[in-house]
């Protein structure tokens, strides 16, 4: 199938941009380097992330903040992060600030805790998008506001709270609230209510639709699509990202990669057919910097070999490398198979996969629990993640294996019905209505899938529960509410809270009972976010397991100019991970086959010769 090439030069681009997809399709390059063009083209352009694991900042090689800031040697272009820890800072100062001097100090400290939860941290992150959007003071000083969102599930939950909120604030007749957070709501409504206007109208929003040439990727646009629609959203278009055509019939892998992607926009020819789509080719090497973000619409002139960009997060060590050093050696005794061998041994517990978002965790998952299940144990194979796509179908194939996912509008109505039936069940009328207003609330759904995970986490005593956990910025969320959600539902003393709820931190953090297993591409957002999320879980004194590097060019063998320039690239982020970050490293190579299926699956397990080896890190 043939569409033209996206450009970013058009006269019609709408103030309101919003770049929204699976993660790891390229959000962040094509709305940054959209960004930069308009701002060349002499517009006044302010780009701004909604995601809690933004990689702006790398891409920028500068430090943003939640205030637009200016990126060096680009007039009119700035860029901001709606930080969300910070955001909730903020939005507690302007509930709590007007009362100091005027309540006593412990009133105050009760609004505090009140304002402590993770419930705060989304309204305050939401509080900020709106006022980019609902308050036309904000954003006058720029001709376009440039979203870059963040993976499928926030993006979603991001769009579908401005009616959320609205909604609620119209049937919120008490104008009270148990769970803290909604204070001062009202007073933001006019602001909301625009919100919600100028996502839906045509000549103000356009929500640009990004997609890799892969089957997932692509059925995970089409459903945004659909549910962006329903909520008013309908001036869409979509971007594939990442097309590939071989230099030539001869080159087996280049081949292979040019007909998997090429099958999978034909399998979508329907969902393609019915709005504007464009696409960008393969980038021999990662986007980084201005130069860098200019090279996505222009055509590849780097020569093999070339040294790849220079990454702001990069060690001092690897920013030297220039990719000719020799890759340390590999060990071909160890597999992903010994892998599962050294997580299999205490013969239950919990195993997460975590990472940026489209780097391979589902399919990671998939195979450590059909391995597990295959040497006879009990394994549960469940998601957290709100944009998941774990194959149900493997339920049934594996004895012993089940599968599940933890669905927020099932868990949240399950939870309503819980509260209802125990804190509700000795009310009056009054204050039974005012508990169901309360409930109706977004913030529900947050505390029905916090106990939900935590009830996923305590099956591992019984058996193993392989978790496909969100895309970074969410599991951090989802981590970090272990401690602030379990004040808020002691503070709202509905009903005693189940056991899994109660000692969910202690088993995160007990390397017995938990293993995390950070996965990533070999390529610099990626591995530099694994880093930093490593930093943030041994700050909550988790110690990740081990690292698995996925969808590898390495010694891959192809003679294609842009998959050498690809592989050459790639490895001084090998090196990165194997000599300074982690303790154990397995390197997966790209599958010629999606790897979907049992048979698949466990092929990818076992596999020791080329399409699968491990590295021995060499420095701790």
């Amino acid at each position: 199938m043939s569409f033209p090439a996206f450009s970013a030069r058009r006269a019609d681009w709408t103030r309101y941009l919003f770049f929204t997809g699976k993660g790891g399709v390229g959000k962040t390059s094509l709305s940054c380097a959209t960004a930069l063009r308009l701002a060349e083209s002499g517009r006044r352009v302010l780009l701004v992330s909604t995601d809690p694991a933004s990689n702006l900042d790398e891409v920028f090689g500068v430090a943003l903040s939640n205030t637009p800031t200016l990126i060096p040697g680009m007039s009119g272009l700035s860029a901001l992060n709606i930080d969300p820890e910070e955001a909730a800072r903020a939005y507690r100062e302007r509930v709590i600030g007007p009362m100091r001097g005027i309540l006593p100090e412990a009133a105050l400290r009760s609004m505090e805790e009140g304002l402590s939860g993770s419930c705060t941290v989304e309204i305050a992150a939401f509080d900020e998008f709106t006022g980019l959007i609902g308050n036309p003071e904000v954003g006058q000083s720029f001709d376009h506001i440039v979203f870059d969102t963040a993976p499928t599930g926030h993006t979603l939950r991001l769009m579908s709270l401005a009616k959320a909120w609205d909604q609620f604030l119209d049937e919120n007749t008490s104008g009270a609230s148990c769970l803290g957070p909604l204070a001062g709501l009202e007073k933001q409504r006019a602001v909301y209510s625009a919100a919600v206007e100028t996502l839906a109208d045509k000549n103000l929003t356009t929500l640009v639709l990004v997609s890799r040439p892969q089957a997932a990727s692509l059925r995970e646009a089409e459903r945004t699509s659909r549910e962006l629609r329903e909520l008013g959203i309908g001036n869409q278009m979509l971007v594939i990202n990442g097309v590939f055509e071989a230099s030539g019939p001869a080159d087996a892998l280049a081949g292979a990669l040019q007909r998997r992607g090429d099958s999978a926009l034909e399998r979508a020819s329907g969902f393609l057919g019915s709005l504007p789509v464009s696409t960008v080719a393969l980038r021999p090497k990662n986007i980084l910097g201005i130069e860098g973000l200019r090279s996505i619409f222009e055509e590849t002139t780097d020569p093999i070999g070339g040294r790849c960009a220079v990454s702001a997060h990069s060690s001092p060590q690897s920013e030297k490398w220039d990719g000719t050093a020799a890759i340390p050696p590999r060990l071909d005794f160890s597999s992903l198979d010994d892998l599962i061998a050294e997580l299999s041994a205490p013969g239950r517990g919990v195993i997460m996969t975590m990472g940026k978002g489209g780097v391979g965790k589902t399919t990671i998952a998939a195979a450590i629990a059909v391995a597990l299940a295959e040497r006879g144990h009990a394994v549960h194979l469940s998601t957290t993640d709100p944009a998941a796509h774990v194959a149900e179908a493997l339920s049934g194939e594996v004895t012993g294996l089940t599968v599940g996912r933890i669905d927020p509008v099932a868990e949240t109505e399950a939870y309503r019905r819980h509260v209802l039936t125990t804190a509700g069940a000795n009310m009056d009328k009054a204050g039974l209505a005012l508990l169901e207003e309360d409930l109706r609330s977004p913030c529900t759904e947050e505390i029905a899938v916090f106990r939900a995970f935590a009830r996923e986490v305590a099956k591992g005593k019984d058996k193993f529960v392989v978790l496909d956990t969100a895309p970074t910025g969410h599991t951090l969320l989802l981590l970090d509410a272990t401690e602030s959600y379990q004040r808020e539902l002691n503070r709202q003393a509905r009903s005693t809270q189940p056991e899994g709820v109660l000692r969910l931190l202690d088993r995160l953090r007990d390397p017995e009972f938990t293993r995390i297993l950070l996965v990533t591409l070999p390529e610099a957002t990626p591995v530099h976010e694994a880093a930093a999320l490593q930093e943030d879980l041994r700050r909550a004194r988790i110690e990740p397991f081990g690292w698995i590097i996925n969808q590898s060019l390495f010694e891959c063998g192809s003679n294609d100019p842009l998959l050498r320039q690809r592989e050459m690239a790639e490895q001084r982020y090998l090196r990165e991970v194997v000599d300074h970050l982690a303790k154990r490293v397995a390197l997966i190579r790209w599958q010629a086959d999606e790897p979907v299926g049992t048979p698949a699956l466990l092929a990818l397990v076992r596999e020791t010769g080329p399409a699968f080896t491990s590295l021995q890190p060499t420095l701790r």
